[in-house]
């Protein structure tokens, strides 16, 4: 599988395996670590995590399969997200916590949890109003210079606030973390890519199948584009129309990482067979063109 740089010392699989809906995949940890073998064996390394996960649990169920074969992690990169806190006996309100000593905590907690000494990257979650830049610029010095985590980035960030919170850092952010899909192209229109082209940077994608509407959708807009996928993929010669929507994403020259977070190898094998294709200019706004309902100006 091709890989996509990151930093001076970092890469990442052009595919990501997410974690979000593990309790959907049902795996024993002895049946996580085969799964996780076959994703490695495909050339897909970059695991993608949050600390919330399974309301705080699914790093740790992630981190039994790491503690039986512990040489599986010399073979992949770990990145994970803080600052979302969730409500708890003890917490009265969903909130967000961009605090020097939260972000630390959280990262110390993620590292036990995966059994691991190092992140490769650490996202903070979504923006957050309440935020001290200066705070989170420690942090990120501290964890560091520790040798915990080893690169930084954000999740769900608009322009501005990425701008604002690279202003007060010493290190680099290298990634922004977004939902894109073909359904869902707010983040095309609002900056946010064309922000990652300015910065040189490779956004990371969540729910690149509009979590499987472009699948179970009723509505005109997911006909007309359901129809419009099955014309490329006929054209292609592509197994199945998801492939063409992972293409459209791969295919930017943003060069966009899409995240799968599918724990059937049949569906992870989708994304890895897309990087196949590039779609022509034409084929691409013929999407567009299908969820826009009209030709470009």
């Amino acid at each position: 599988m091709t890989r996509i740089k990151m930093s001076d010392h970092l890469s990442f699989s052009r595919i990501v395996l997410g974690f979000w809906r593990m309790d959907e995949w049902n795996l024993t940890t002895d049946q996580l670590i085969h799964f996780l073998e076959e994703c490695l064996d495909l050339g897909i390394t970059t695991m993608d995590h949050a600390d919330i996960y399974g309301n705080y649990t699914f790093e740790e169920l992630f981190g039994n399969a790491l503690e039986k074969k512990p040489e599986l992690r010399k073979r992949m990169e770990l990145v994970t997200k803080c600052t979302i806190v969730y409500p708890t006996a003890t917490v009265r309100v969903k909130f967000y916590d961009s605090s020097k000593k939260w972000i630390i905590s959280q990262v110390e907690k993620s590292l036990r949890n995966m059994r691991t000494d190092y992140l490769d990257s650490l996202l903070l979650h979504r923006p957050d109003p309440f935020m001290n830049p200066e705070e989170v610029a420690s942090a990120f010095d501290t964890l560091l210079k520790d040798g915990k985590v080893r690169t930084f980035g954000v999740s769900n960030y608009l322009p501005h606030e990425f701008r604002m919170l690279k202003s007060y850092l010493t290190v680099p952010l290298v990634t922004n973390q977004v939902e894109l899909s073909c359904l869902r192209m707010e983040n095309l229109e609002n900056g946010v890519i064309s922000m990652c082209l300015e910065e040189r940077i490779h956004p990371m994608i969540w729910s690149p199948l509009a979590g499987g509407k472009i699948f179970t959708g009723q509505d005109e807009t997911t006909e007309r584009l359901r129809n419009t996928l099955e014309q490329i993929r006929a054209e292609l010669g592509a197994e199945s129309i998801d492939t063409i929507a992972f293409a459209w994403l791969l295919s930017h020259p943003v060069g966009a990482i899409p995240i799968t977070g599918s724990g059937e190898m049949q569906y992870v094998k989708r994304p890895v067979e897309s990087l196949q294709y590039t779609l022509t200019a034409e084929q691409w706004f013929m999407i567009w063109t299908a969820v826009k309902g009209h030709k470009v100006l």
